[in-house]
């Protein structure tokens, strides 16, 4: 059974959420409540509060064990930007930015899927004769003759 939760409007951008959500992505919920609780980015406290949030509606509205479940899926999106202005020289001005961040986690108690070993599908490397350099090119043609002197 899946489980979801969604934090909407976090004022971050997502570029920086990202960082966080790829770390944990596919894996158990116990090792990810550790790992984020030591991460030193801004990103994991909103990410850490959601997993947590996740857990406790797993456990209070679908009574499942909160150590059996594992992140099936995990995105952040980019949601609403605020458009602020910053002045320039000679009376212009730049445009701010500030970005937020939708956050979407899915987690599950199904079993995890073991990851599949996929043989090598890059071709192999064709050898190629080495090129003539300029050194050895003027070596191997024919030595031009001074003109005869008389």
């Amino acid at each position: 059974m899946d489980v979801h939760a969604k934090l909407r409007n976090l004022r971050m951008a997502p570029r920086k959420v990202r960082l966080i959500v790829d770390l944990i992505r596919g894996k158990a919920v116990g090792p990810i409540l550790t790992q984020l609780s030591f991460l030193r980015r801004d990103a994991a406290l909103p990410v850490l509060k959601l997993v947590k949030s996740a857990m406790a509606n797993a456990e209070h509205n679908f009574k499942i064990d909160p150590s059996t479940l594992w992140v099936k899926t995990i995105v952040a999106d980019g949601g609403a930007t605020l458009k602020r202005s910053r002045p320039r020289a000679h009376g212009s001005a730049a445009p701010i930015l500030k970005r937020t961040t939708h956050i979407t986690l899915v987690l599950s108690n199904d079993p995890m899927p073991q990851p599949v070993k996929r043989a090598s599908t890059r071709p192999t490397k064709k050898r190629t004769a080495a090129k003539k350099t300029h050194s050895e090119s003027a070596t191997t043609e024919a030595p031009v003759s001074a003109p005869a002197s008389t």
